[in-house]
């Protein structure tokens, strides 16, 4: 294992720490419990937004707080849940009267946590509403989860319900925006090499030379197909009509399509996708009217990419155009 890291068990609390020293003017960081939070919280008149799931998938969660996203965010170990404790704890510090929206990837351990927290919140009288990511067309069950994985569409709810809830938007109506959001968009995800997480010390699963998975999950998870290599236009194609196919998508939709790095995957092969993914969407008569291509949710060091796409409403595009300050993503500020 060669890895940037002095000990595999100070890896997620010293990565934390510096998240804190590069952005002291976006987040803050609480320690025991770990989360993540915005140097600014509790915004008052604001519902606060909380999600969060393991490490090892950064930018997300923990990069994505601040202005125009996320309130907080609660980091587990590497590919493991957080702590009930961790999203109490932060719910308390970000809260402003106006109630807490929980953003919840479809991973048991995840979804179990975030309720536990959600009861202790409730105790204190915290309004709390939970909605569930669900977007991951390569697999309905998995390692992780009852139904399909939470993935890619996880990062464009927190930007659009993010913006929202600046706009002052009401816990009902930003949970109804939430689940809309995540009804509009598919994913899918494919790996040319596994990832290895620090505690573990190897690859969480073997792939040939000549091999790739496609479907996979962003914990290593088994996808929906091991097959030889192929070309990035064939790989885009493959699961490009896995998602258009799933919704699904129609000649006259405008879309949002999210070209993710899983880790190692670099730029310009993402753009090699893209170019592909757009013919395929033109050909459709599919207008993609927003776009966001780079390593946004990611599996640690894992050579692949996953496709998202978001069918879009005005609300969504004009949401989506509003400002935005995070570690990971910003525009308009």
């Amino acid at each position: 294992m060669k890895k940037l890291i002095n000990k595999p068990e100070d890896v997620v609390n010293e990565e934390l720490e510096g998240l804190a020293l590069a952005f002291p003017d976006i987040v803050k960081v609480n320690f025991s419990p770990n989360f993540v939070y915005r140097a600014d919280a509790p915004v008052k008149g604001k519902v606060a937004v909380i999600s969060g799931g393991g490490s090892g998938h950064e930018p997300m969660h923990g990069g994505f707080v601040g202005k125009g996203m996320l309130d907080a965010a609660c980091p587990g170990q590497v590919f493991t849940s957080p702590t009930p404790d961790q999203m109490y704890e932060a719910a308390k510090k970000v809260h402003s009267g106006e109630g807490i929206l929980f953003i919840v990837k479809n991973y048991s351990g995840d979804i179990m946590n975030f309720d536990m927290a959600a009861d202790l919140a409730k105790g204190d009288g915290i309004e709390v509403k939970s909605v569930i990511i669900d977007d991951d067309v390569a697999v309905q069950n998995s390692l992780y989860t009852q139904g399909r994985r939470g993935v890619g569409t996880t990062v464009l709810t927190e930007k659009i319900v993010g913006a929202a809830a600046e706009k002052g938007y009401s816990l009902e109506k930003l949970a109804e925006l939430a689940k809309k959001v995540n009804g509009n968009g598919r994913s899918m995800g494919m790996a040319l090499t596994s990832c290895t997480v620090p505690m573990a010390g190897k690859p969480t699963f073997e792939l040939a030379e000549d091999e790739m998975e496609i479907g996979i999950g962003i914990h290593g998870e088994p996808g929906r197909e091991r097959m030889k290599l192929k070309t990035a236009d064939e790989i885009t194609e493959i699961l490009a009509d896995a998602v258009i196919n799933d919704l699904p998508f129609k000649a006259g939709d405008e879309v949002l399509a999210f070209v993710n790095s899983m880790g190692g995957t670099p730029d310009i092969e993402l753009f090699i996708l893209y170019r592909k993914l757009h013919k395929i969407l033109d050909l459709k008569g599919i207008k993609i009217v927003r776009k966001l291509i780079g390593r946004y949710i990611t599996s640690l060091e894992m050579q692949g990419a996953s496709i998202t796409l978001l069918k879009l409403d005005e609300e969504m595009k004009e949401l989506w155009d509003e400002p935005v300050k995070t570690p990971g993503l910003r525009w308009g500020i």
